[in-house]
């Protein structure tokens, strides 16, 4: 495990974003009346009209028990951040004293369902905070042993959000993304990780063919997982300090990165339905990683 497991730094966010107002206003007639003054219909307004709800960046926004209380957890939270609770988790949470010190605002279930995304299970919680940024790549690197995974151009939240919570349940170091292809660690990833992001560290890189380069000469070994290979996970894993790489659902491990793999190694499916979800590979890869880590020692 890292050295600093309940750490991610915090990065700069962005002022959040308003949608637009609801229908509604001056233009509208009154309960029970008419309007002596309609507004002339334009063309733009025949089609459907938005969701009459204003929405906040879901990027500014941790909700739901878990993903809430690693938040608030998360010494590099402390002192900043909005805490919104119903009353009966504003109780809970002063009762046990898991707010670490952040001020708590008592909202309407209903209000502080209106202020996150369509959907989002909220559990009575939610924190707005500004997106985590993550560590530098030695920090989770060096000294070279376990297990590293490395995400190239994965962006569905739920998906990276189900790999970390793996990743952390199984051990691994840390978490590497490209900057530019990967979701804020907040929102729906942040649920979908059940609270993982706030204590596996990820190191966002700018290139993950240099970070692989910088891996190699930290004495990690790369091992990408291909389905078309003709090798096995199994065999291809020997127990040294290792590289999973995780590929896209729909393109694979990108050709750079795969060429800066010191192997590529498929994940055998006798049943013959080869369509495994990229997060149940990625548990089942790190599953027969561990093993082969604890079997060295």
């Amino acid at each position: 495990m890292s050295r600093n497991p309940e750490r991610n730094d915090r990065k700069p966010g962005k002022k959040p974003v308003f949608g637009a107002k609801g229908p509604g206003g001056p233009d509208m007639p009154r309960k029970g009346g008419w309007n002596p003054n309609p507004k002339e219909k334009s063309f733009a307004d025949s089609g459907p009209r938005a969701p009459a709800r204003a929405k906040e960046g879901a990027d500014n926004f941790v909700w739901g028990r878990h993903p809430v209380l690693a938040a608030l957890a998360n010494p590099a939270r402390k002192g900043m951040g909005r805490l919104l609770a119903t009353e009966d988790r504003a109780a809970e949470l002063e009762r046990d004293k898991l707010n670490h010190g952040h001020k708590i605002e008592v909202i309407d279930s209903q209000l502080l369902e209106r202020m996150l995304p369509v959907g989002a299970v909220h559990q009575g919680l939610a924190f707005k905070v500004t997106p985590l940024d993550g560590v530098p790549l030695d920090e989770i690197a060096d000294p070279a042993e376990g297990v590293i995974v490395m995400l190239d151009q994965l962006t569905d939240p739920q998906n990276v959000g189900a790999i970390f919570r793996s990743a952390l349940a199984f051990g691994a170091r840390g978490i590497v993304v490209q900057d530019r292809h990967s979701p804020a660690l907040a929102g729906a990833l942040a649920k979908a990780s059940a609270g993982a992001t706030e204590r596996l560290p990820c190191a966002r890189v700018t290139n993950l063919s240099r970070a692989l380069e910088r891996l190699a000469d930290l004495g990690w070994r790369a091992v990408g997982l291909d389905g078309s290979s003709e090798e096995t996970l199994e065999t291809a894993l020997d127990g040294r300090p290792t590289v999973l790489v995780m590929g896209s659902e729909g393109d694979g491990i990108r050709r750079l990165v795969a060429e800066h793999c010191d192997v590529l190694a498929k994940i055998p499916m006798p049943g013959g339905f080869e369509s495994l979800n990229v997060s149940n590979a990625a548990a089942v890869a790190l599953y027969v990683a561990t093993q082969k880590q604890g079997s060295t020692k």
